[in-house]
């Protein structure tokens, strides 16, 4: 399978491709059909990431790897 990226601009090409409107009407079907493909993959895998990124972001922190620093160790409050 390719990577995001590699498919992201097998896209591109193919839209420059139906932009020219040189091509015979079989062909732009075929173009049209990968693409949607294509398409749909790339919403996949950003769906997943952006799945990641969204645990990631609301993950609790563990305080049990950081240091205790109390500035005013050992001074009575008043």
């Amino acid at each position: 399978m390719k990577n995001f990226e590699e498919r992201l601009t097998n896209l591109e090409e193919l839209n420059e491709k139906m932009k020219t409107g040189n091509i015979a009407l079989e062909e732009a079907v075929q173009i049209f059909e990968e693409g949607i493909k294509l398409a749909k993959g790339l919403e996949k895998d950003l769906s997943k990431v952006e799945r990641k990124i969204e645990i990631l972001v609301n993950k609790p922190e563990k305080d049990t790897d950081e240091p205790n620093l109390e500035l005013f160790d050992g001074v009575d409050s008043q």
